[in-house]
């Protein structure tokens, strides 16, 4: 099978190519899909493409009409892709879930401890040889109320580490998990009652219609003076002006964050020489109590590993004319 392997990542080149074991014929570029690369696809059976590659009606329409028959994602999210329209159209999708929930999870921690403990801005200090601590205060995780809005993979994952530091775990979820209730003390609430008593509250739902700007001013008043909000799911969750707003006010204590809602152009990419345009972007980053990373909390040599394996799982599963576990139905995504 020919595969166009968009927005390829130097870091994940070499696991792709292991995986395939020459199977099938792949060419990567480094070019996100759009409206206008979507013609690059001319002559491939397939295209693998990444969370930050558009896949709209419009240019699924392209694909199709250029003979492109099979998109395998290398993420969990498939927010970007519209599966509903794939599906009318004759295109097969398929995801990579699960790839590595401990790595999401980990990182979650790591972008509060780091915010919290303030070790960015000592790391700072150090090497302008000033050592000392007037500004480096934070607060013990021991017996602060952590909610979790989501409790799936990921969510199941923190709620055993944040136990593990001593914290109330309170949670919201569409169905309920008894082991972590019964195992791990977890109290499940409707989102308006976990945001009003959590000191610390994590994102890790999909972007849907629904969590579409879920967190916003009429969210963010209901939540504690000091709250610190840590967002590893998708960036289109929070609305980043009423954020900044609540932030600039002192309301909220910090945020700590992976993603971006308009990240697609500007994540993946150095623009340290040139700069960026995204006014937003530059008002959020420059406050001190906000850390931002650039999408990696994937990233870990294991999850690389089996991202592509499950990407040529996928394309094997198709080329072989059998069942893939992997393929999304629009019965199972809102578009």
């Amino acid at each position: 099978m020919k595969v166009l392997v968009y927005s390829t990542k130097d870091f994940e080149m070499d696991n792709l190519k292991k995986a395939n074991g020459g199977k099938h014929k792949l060419r990567f570029i480094t070019d996100t899909l759009d409206t206008d690369t979507a013609v690059l696809a001319a002559g491939y059976d397939a295209i693998s493409i990444f969370s930050n590659d558009d896949a709209s009606l419009v240019v699924l329409e392209t694909l199709h009409d250029l003979g492109v028959k099979y998109i395998t994602l290398r993420s969990t999210g498939y927010n970007n892709v519209s599966i509903k329209s794939a599906k009318r159209i004759g295109l097969k999708v398929a995801y990579a879930p699960e790839y590595s929930p401990n790595a999401i999870a980990e990182h979650t921690v790591a972008l509060l401890l780091a915010l919290n403990r303030k070790l960015v801005q000592a790391d700072a200090q150090v090497k302008q040889y000033n050592f000392s601590m007037d500004d480096l205060v934070g607060f013990d995780l021991n017996g602060k109320t952590v909610g979790i809005l989501g409790t799936g993979k990921i969510g199941s994952i923190l709620v055993r580490i944040f136990h593990a530091f001593g914290c109330k775990l309170l949670a919201t979820d569409l169905t309920r998990n008894q082991y972590l209730e019964s195992h791990y003390d977890l109290k499940y609430l409707p989102l308006e009652e976990m945001c009003k008593k959590a000191d610390i509250i994590s994102i890790n739902a999909p972007l849907t219609y629904e969590t579409h700007h879920l967190f916003r001013n009429s969210l963010f008043k209901l939540m504690k003076k000091g709250t610190i909000l840590i967002n590893t799911a998708r960036g289109g969750i929070v609305k980043t002006e009423d954020l900044i707003n609540n932030l600039k006010k002192g309301h909220l204590g910090g945020y700590a964050t992976d993603v971006y809602e308009n990240e697609r152009g500007i994540f993946f990419q150095d623009h340290s020489e040139k700069g960026i345009d995204d006014g937003q972007l530059k008002e959020l980053i420059s406050l001190p109590h906000v850390l931002l990373t650039p999408h990696q909390a994937f990233a870990t040599k294991e999850a690389l590993v089996r991202i592509a394996q499950t990407t040529i799982h996928n394309l094997d599963c198709w080329e072989e004319g059998r069942g893939c576990i992997n393929e999304l139905g629009y019965e199972t995504f809102v578009s």
